[in-house]
């Protein structure tokens, strides 16, 4: 395939760089050099993320036919490989709601305790894990209804508060992360698999670190609740207040002889964006994988530094391409508008650029879903703002409501993949000609 001109296309040529940074973080090409020798007993399969479905298509296709396997795993609606679909294997691939979470994942987080019960040490557990499973694995700690979760997980997520922040409360009010899957699992060793959609890709981070120990604290969960002003029901508060919610930490020996090893993760993808984009004679320079803040802004600041290139070739010489990743926020103030952490990125990002000439700017999802719409994403360039105002779109009126969806579909600049089947979180460039 010839890589589309940065100069006469930019619009293919950003798309061929994400495409780039998926494909890099595929399950099927990158879990054969990470997985385990099969043990004297049983391999069981657990774990859960929106490439978890992925990841569990790959391991069956590679783990040998006469060694006994099963499991669950659990996945996001629509995000189990098609031929995985039509023709099941010997792991059992549920599907759920993300990103609140449903009666689904409940279910299969019960499942899921149960395939690990009563293992040996002769035995072994992979668990498959990738960004979304906070909420997929949604199994409530004691006391605290699955209603109420579903409320809390909604008003973290509209907080504004970061992936740490909200999985560490997460962590907190759950009876399956935060490293309990893990200590279920014993005295049977876990060979954990990763890919990571986390700044800084700590492990017990990813997906609330479900088989992994856990170093924070239900103090930190409250000083999280309290920044927020999330409301809890009386019983969650208690089990923050007491330690009774407290989670599995690090040297509890029920994690002995654990391993954790990281398949994929938001560098890695940005990386291979960028190989791409010097084969084709453009410089490109990779800002950082761990970029948090309120989306909006985020987009102010990147169009910004594009302004500085363009203009006057600082810190950067033009052409060139600027790549971030990492999670950032929406602070939602408007429940009705529509769109995710990629629009709203590219919304803030066009209103600051003011049509800057040269300065095309893709935002996307790498699992193919912005928030819970159709969309991985959406593209900026020099006439965007120009187009809206001829279609009559307000992009400030837009931004206010949280509605960033809608300023894109009309101008039919919306990039739409589908599902990818996996997660390395967001991906940006910004590409100065």
């Amino acid at each position: 395939m010839t890589l589309p001109s940065p100069h006469n296309d930019p619009r293919a040529f950003l798309r061929a760089l994400y495409d780039a940074a998926v494909e890099r973080a595929q399950p099927a090409m990158l879990l054969g050099e990470h997985l385990p020798l099969p043990p004297r007993g049983r391999t069981v399969v657990v774990g859960g993320g929106k490439a978890s479905g992925a990841m569990a298509a790959a391991l069956d296709a590679l783990w040998p036919l006469a060694a006994a396997l099963s499991g669950v795993v659990l996945t996001r609606y629509d995000h189990t490989p098609p031929s995985y679909r039509e023709r099941p294997g010997r792991i059992t691939v549920r599907e759920a709601a993300h990103p609140v979470p449903d009666e689904a994942g409940r279910k299969g987080a019960i499942e899921m305790l149960a395939a690990v019960r009563g293992l040996t040490s002769d035995d072994l557990v992979i668990a498959l894990v990738s960004g979304g499973g906070s909420a997929l694995l949604s199994l409530p700690s004691p006391g605290l209804s699955f209603a109420e979760k579903q409320q809390i997980n909604r008003d973290l997520l509209r907080s504004g508060a970061s992936i740490d922040e909200m999985n560490c409360v997460r962590k907190h009010l759950s009876a399956i992360k935060g490293g309990r899957l893990g200590a279920a699992c014993a005295p049977a060793p876990v060979h954990t698999l990763l890919i990571s959609d986390v700044p800084g890709d700590a492990p017990e981070v990813i997906a609330s670190g479900p088989t992994l120990p856990d170093p924070t604290t239900c103090a930190d969960a409250l000083r999280v609740i309290d920044r927020y002003r999330i409301a809890l029901p009386p019983v969650a508060r208690a089990g923050l207040e007491n330690g009774t919610s407290e989670t599995p930490k690090p040297g509890d020996p029920r994690f002995a002889g654990h391993r954790v090893r990281m398949m994929a993760t938001p560098l890695m993808s940005m990386h291979a964006a960028a190989a791409l984009a010097r084969s084709a004679g453009i410089e490109a320079h990779v800002l950082s994988d761990e970029i948090e803040g309120e989306s909006r802004v985020v987009g102010q600041v990147h169009a910004a530094l594009a302004r500085a290139v363009a203009r006057r070739g600082e810190p950067f010489r033009r052409p060139c391409v600027i790549l971030s990743g990492g999670e950032t926020t929406v602070t939602v103030k408007n429940k009705g508008g529509r769109g995710g952490r990629a629009t709203e990125f590219l919304l803030g990002c066009a209103i600051a650029l003011q049509g800057e000439p040269g300065v095309h700017v893709l935002a996307a999802d790498t699992d193919g879903i912005d928030g819970v719409e159709d969309n991985a994403g959406a593209i900026v360039a020099p006439d965007t703002l120009a187009r809206a105002i001829g279609a009559g779109l307000s992009a400030q009126g837009r931004l206010d409501a949280n509605d960033a969806y809608n300023f894109f579909a009309p101008l039919g600049d919306l990039v739409v993949t589908g599902p990818t089947f996996t997660n390395v979180n967001d991906f940006r460039a910004l590409l100065i000609t």
